[in-house]
């Protein structure tokens, strides 16, 4: 596997880990104030998307697809955010975020300025469907690699 020096999706899973394939894992990120916030991340040190071949851009975009259809059927979210920034970490992974209209930031991005306070109760609605989320993307992502 490639790995850069100082790059910490090099060094770490980069949260919980959820799954783990052969080019790309799963994680549960810890981001204060959204509790449906996942990465799929390319295990190889790349910076781009178009650094993979375009059998690999499938792999991760079907990956990434899959990861939204479960936080879909599992949370019931708003809307779910797709980004690929790394502007932060210059290392390929998707953000695949469930999104809700009372969230703190909604309609901007989890990025923004907050646009109300947070609602905690609400909050930890979803953080209590987590491990049962983390089960159906395992299932699912296991069944997809097989």
């Amino acid at each position: 596997m490639r790995r850069q020096d100082n790059c910490p999706l090099c060094a770490a899973d980069g949260g919980t880990l959820i799954w783990r394939g052969d080019r790309l894992r799963v994680i549960r990120a810890a981001e204060a104030g959204f509790p449906g916030f996942y990465r799929v991340v390319w295990n190889d040190h790349v910076a781009e998307f178009s650094d993979l071949s375009a059998a690999d851009r499938a792999l991760c975009m079907d990956a990434v697809a899959l990861v939204e259809r479960v936080l879909r059927e599992q949370l019931a979210p708003t809307k779910i955010n797709l980004a690929a920034l790394g502007n932060m970490v210059a290392h390929l992974h998707w953000h695949v975020i469930a999104r809700y209209d009372w969230d703190s930031h909604f309609p901007g991005a989890v990025w923004a300025p907050a646009q109300r306070e947070r609602d905690g109760a609400r909050e930890a609605q979803v953080a209590q469907l987590l491990p049962r989320v983390d089960a159906a993307l395992e299932r699912a992502l296991d069944a997809w690699a097989a």
